[in-house]
């Protein structure tokens, strides 16, 4: 006989104690399929169907996808299965053990997200003998916290298609049906080095990013003086010079520099139009300065989100928390479930001041809170 389905404190157990840090540093990257692999077996007891799919180019990522149920439409419950890095000696408790004080649980995921898998998997306990009319699917990610391959690799397969889908990161169980979009991006410039008492000698790419810095800065009011939503604390679209590296000695003409800034656009915006814009303003300067330009995205992006204050969905998430639905700043699946065609939006247990935060935790009174808030969509969406 198979082993009993653990109960809901010793799932989030098992998933915190096995590391599944994404990270663009390939030193910190690991691994989620033992994440992947709880998952599966948990959710094939209860009797949905699964199906694990391997990301592509990505070697130990993969993405599982839970169906309980059968026919079109139904809800999706999604989270994702990696964590940011941490640094234990900062933690009171070891990251890697759910510890439980202060009625609080601690560990590193236990907000954002894989606490969110249990209390899904707690609430779709109840309808495994009922006969859905549509199904109920739980999809866990690879790769949230840093490329979103699995995300794309979604998209990319077409699938799931459901009705509706939630996904749970951590919003204080208060629905949000808008974010902001994420793009960061790099500026590399070729010059000419040479003595710096001559400058005829070189071509100096430090100046010519000074003119880069210009345009970026221009762009970024035009942007905000055409774009504005008031939902949002920063209501409008942000450019963030984050880091710049350039020329090797004062005695020298700067031969190469280059830039890295951060992007958040507003809903209604597109990533490729921002980077259409930027390249068309950057391309006079490569004469001007006879210098080379080069672009480059450090990932893939992460478009802007919204769902209409309308939507089905949202009323009934709203009806069923008690909160309107918010905007917030920070970047998650749901654009890309959303591209799929679902009526989406984000909400979950826990708050994100806590997420990717020594001592990261989720409140226990949170928990049945959330589970009847799941079980209720389900109802709804599946019965």
């Amino acid at each position: 006989m198979p082993a009993p389905l653990p109960d809901t404190l010793t799932m989030l157990h098992r998933l915190i104690a096995a590391p599944s840090i994404s990270s663009a540093t390939r030193s910190l990257d690991q691994s989620n399929l033992t994440v992947i692999e709880h998952l599966h077996e948990w959710l094939e007891q209860l009797g949905f169907q699964t199906e694990v799919m391997h990301i592509p180019g990505h070697a130990g990522k993969a993405n599982l996808i839970a169906t309980l149920g059968t026919g079109p439409g139904g809800l999706v419950l999604a989270g994702h299965t990696d964590t940011v890095p941490c640094d234990p000696e900062l933690w009171r408790s070891d990251p890697f053990f759910l510890t439980e004080r202060d009625n609080r649980l601690y560990g590193l995921g236990t907000c954002d997200m894989k606490g969110f898998f249990p209390l899904a998997i707690e609430a779709a306990r109840q309808f495994v003998d009922q006969k859905l009319k549509q199904p109920l699917i739980i999809l866990a990610t690879a790769d949230e916290e840093s490329s979103m391959s699995g995300a794309r690799a979604l998209v990319e397969a077409g699938r799931p298609l459901a009705r509706a889908a939630v996904v749970g990161e951590p919003t204080s169980l208060k629905p949000i049906r808008m974010h902001k979009g994420i793009l960061m991006e790099g500026i590399r410039i070729q010059g000419r080095s040479g003595h710096s008492s001559d400058p005829s000698l070189g071509a100096n790419a430090m100046e010519a990013m000074h003119a880069a810095i210009g345009q970026l800065l221009q762009l970024r009011q035009e942007l905000q003086q055409q774009y504005r939503n008031e939902q949002f604390a920063v209501s409008v679209p942000t450019l963030n010079l984050g880091c710049i590296h350039g020329g090797d000695s004062a005695n020298r003409i700067c031969g190469s520099c280059e830039l890295q800034y951060d992007l958040r656009p507003l809903p209604g915006m597109t990533l490729d139009g921002l980077r259409n814009a930027i390249g068309e303003r950057l391309r006079p300067l490569s004469d001007r300065f006879g210098v080379q330009i080069e672009t480059e995205s450090l990932f893939p992006g992460i478009p802007p989100f919204e769902t209409p204050a309308q939507s089905e969905l949202v009323r009934l998430s709203e009806k069923l928390t008690g909160h309107r639905a918010e905007a917030v700043a920070f970047g998650t699946e749901a654009p890309f479930l959303d591209a799929l065609g679902m009526d989406t939006i984000v909400l979950g247990p826990g708050s994100i001041n806590q997420a990717h935060q020594p001592d990261e935790f989720l409140a226990l009174d949170q928990i049945k809170p959330t589970v009847e808030l799941l079980r209720s969509l389900i109802a709804h969406y599946c019965l």
